[in-house]
C-alpha cells in the first residue's frame, strides 16, 4: 500500500496510459516545440495533482503513463493538458501559430487504457520503446520498432480475451 496516493477519505491509485496526436498528424512536436510541450504538460500535471510516470513526445503524438485524482474525471484532466498546453504553444511560437490558423494544436479525441490489465512495467517499456530514435541509431540500423505482440499485447484485439 506504499504505492497508493491518499486523500482525507480515499485511498487510490489510478493510472492510465494516454495518447493524443497533432491535427492532421503534422510532425511538429520536434525540437524546441517538443522540449517545451514537455515541460508545460509537467506543470500543468503538478498543477492538478496528477503524476507522469512515463511519458514520450514523438513528432506527431504525445504518450504518457498518468496517474489522475479519483475527484477529477479523466476527461477534464485531457481537457485540462490539451487545453492549456495547446494555448500556451500556439502563444509562444508563431510557426504553429501559421500552420494551425484555427487554434486547434492537438486533433480531437485521445486513446486511454487504464493500467490494471497490463502491469505497469510494460507500459512503461511500451512508451520507453516508442521515443524517438536517434538519428545515428535511425542510420545504422534501419527502421527500429517494436510489433505488439513483442510486448505482449495480442496482435488482433478483436479476438483477444481482453475486451
Amino acid at each position: 500500500m506504499e504505492d497508493y496516493k491518499r486523500g482525507s477519505h480515499t485511498v487510490w491509485d489510478c493510472k492510465y496510459h494516454l495518447v493524443w496526436t497533432t491535427k492532421y498528424r503534422y510532425p511538429v512536436l520536434a525540437g524546441d516545440v517538443g522540449q517545451r510541450c514537455r515541460e508545460l504538460l509537467r506543470e500543468i500535471s503538478r498543477s492538478q495533482e496528477m503524476t507522469i510516470y512515463a511519458g514520450s513526445i514523438n513528432r506527431g503524438n504525445v504518450r504518457m503513463l498518468i496517474g489522475i485524482p479519483p475527484q477529477i474525471s479523466l476527461s477534464r484532466a485531457v481537457q485540462c493538458l490539451k487545453g492549456k498546453s495547446s494555448h500556451k504553444l500556439l502563444r509562444e511560437y508563431a510557426g504553429l501559430r501559421k500552420r494551425y490558423w484555427g487554434q486547434h494544436l492537438w486533433a480531437q479525441g485521445y486513446w486511454v487504457a487504464t493500467s490494471g490489465n497490463v502491469t505497469d512495467e510494460v507500459w512503461k517499456r511500451y512508451i520507453e520503446e516508442q521515443k524517438p530514435p536517434r538519428a545515428r541509431r535511425r542510420l545504422q540500423r534501419g527502421v527500429i520498432g517494436r510489433r505488439a505482440d513483442q510486448f505482449g499485447f495480442p496482435l488482433d484485439w478483436t479476438n483477444s480475451d481482453h475486451c
